[in-house]
């Protein structure tokens, strides 16, 4: 907002309206009212008569009161400025500001008061902003004990916000610091995602020389986010940034084991075995290194998920997606993985495709 009062009357508001929320606290309002100043304005008629400018003013007015630089010499390894200004004594009061002899253009003088005016206002100290308007941010950290700002937000957004805009027509409200980055970056994300699910889909295409089987081994990673979710019930965490972060990382991992089963059973195939028995067969095969994969994976996330010191705490949203996502969808990969390669086969069965099978030994021509 263009206003400034409206910006120190909304953001105390908005300060003292987030002091009322038990899960925040250290509640900081951006806006400073600045140092008390005094400005000057040159009266149009006396001034534009002495040939003044504002320029000429506040540049006689700097070098009485703050100084010229009259001298500079070396003085060993420092340098020393000799400032010429108007005696101590000339320059401690109001009074003085407007008594100041101001040169006039022909080169005569003329008191300040003569030909400006002066009004009492406060300066920032400094300005933030955005797109070329003006920002002021009223902030708050989380009350120890509290693991989420989800609460505060839903709150901020249902209630708050919509007052806010209600109390100050024109003013421009939005969310901002890390919940404003990390929208930025779940933004990112999604298209980055899907990238590296149809990476995945290509290298097990490639060597399995099938469009189907691939979607059969990476049916297990909406599950291992099930899991995720889950974990992060069980363990009572919010579902963060970190977390997500995790549950994509988990992607990647739980193909690993339906690649296993899907893998061997495809190679009974090869040597003769009907689907059904392939699959049991492939199974049981890899039902030990499957349990123990999945196992030792879970148990080595486990110190990080009990680790109680501040460093690792933002490391633990992370560690619970990893470990109970590959726990839960290892469950499924035994049991529902095998039932989708006996789904796929029987449609290829009834759309008429040749049967893979051959014995041990017999190329196919």
């Amino acid at each position: 907002h263009r206003d400034t009062k409206v910006l120190e009357a909304a953001s105390r508001y908005v300060a003292d309206q987030l002091a009322a929320y038990s899960d925040l606290t250290n509640i900081e309002n951006g806006y400073a009212s600045g140092k008390r100043q005094l400005d000057f304005r040159l009266k149009e008629e006396p001034a534009m008569a002495l040939g003044l400018t504002t320029q000429a003013v506040a540049s006689q007015l700097r070098s009485a009161f703050y100084g010229v630089e009259a001298l500079r010499e070396q003085r060993g390894r420092n340098e020393l400025r000799v400032m010429v200004r108007l005696p101590e004594d000339q320059r401690r009061s109001e009074y003085d500001l407007e008594a100041l002899d101001i040169r006039t253009a022909a080169g005569g003088f003329v008191p300040l008061s003569h030909v400006a005016e002066f009004r009492r206002n406060q300066a920032p100290t400094s300005i933030d902003r955005e797109d070329g308007r003006r920002v002021v941010t009223v902030s708050g950290a989380l009350a120890p004990g509290v693991r989420s700002p989800t609460n505060v937000l839903e709150a901020v957004n249902a209630d708050l916000i919509p007052a806010i805009k209600d109390s100050y027509p024109g003013l421009s409200v939005g969310l901002a610091g890390e919940q404003r980055e990390q929208g930025e970056v779940f933004a990112s994300l999604g298209p980055n995602f899907l990238v590296a699910l149809f990476l995945i889909f290509s290298l097990l295409a490639i060597p399995l020389k099938s469009y189907v089987q691939p979607l059969v081994i990476m049916s297990a990673i909406p599950f291992g986010f099930v899991g995720a979710v889950l974990g992060h019930l069980v363990m009572g965490y919010e579902i963060s940034f970190v977390s997500v972060m995790g549950i994509i990382a988990l992607a990647g991992v739980v193909v690993n084991d339906s690649l296993v089963l899907v893998d061997t059973t495809n190679r009974y195939r090869r040597e003769g075995a009907t689907a059904w028995d392939a699959v049991v067969r492939g199974g049981m095969r890899r039902l030990r290194p499957i349990l123990l994969t999945s196992l030792t994976t879970f148990f080595g996330l486990l110190p990080m998920i009990f680790e109680t010191s501040v460093q690792a705490r933002f490391l633990i949203p992370m560690a619970i997606s990893l470990g109970f996502g590959v726990l839960f969808a290892t469950v499924i990969i035994l049991l529902l993985v095998p039932v989708f390669y006996l789904v796929v086969e029987d449609i290829r069965v009834l759309l008429g495709a040749p049967d893979e099978r051959h014995p041990a030994g017999v190329t196919q021509a």
